[in-house]
């Protein structure tokens, strides 16, 4: 489980992670996307992640040795409990739908939170 980046610091409404996976650059853009088209740009969003890890592949039907492969694309490690966007300034209903529709984006099991007065995170 995350220790670091699993509690709501930014806004009122979670997309909280579930299970370990990497998510590419692409799929965090596409999620970004699905929020924000259906939020009508009403709210605040943040986003808790960054692809900072390279994936390097080599070319296809290539002898072993003569090193490592180039960076193909990025990618976000993500442990469960992290939280991977926040928003803010929606209601809730409108709130739970934007994180379905980024949900089918991603590539792991995810749960929608909502921060309590305290500051925890409620499922």
């Amino acid at each position: 489980m995350a220790t670091r980046g699993a509690s709501i610091d930014f806004g009122t409404y979670g997309l909280q992670t579930e299970d370990p996976a990497w998510v590419t650059n692409r799929q965090i853009e596409a999620a970004r996307v699905a929020i924000m088209r259906h939020i009508r740009r009403s709210g605040k969003l943040w986003i808790r992640i960054f692809p900072d890890k390279p994936v390097t592949v080599k070319p296809a039907e290539t002898r072993m040795g003569k090193g490592k492969g180039a960076p193909e694309y990025w990618v976000a490690v993500v442990k469960p409990g992290r939280i991977l966007f926040e928003l803010e300034g929606v209601d809730l209903d409108e709130a739970r739908r934007a994180m379905e529709l980024a949900s089918s984006k991603l590539p792991m099991k995810t749960k929608f939170v909502r921060r309590v007065a305290t500051g925890k995170v409620t499922g």
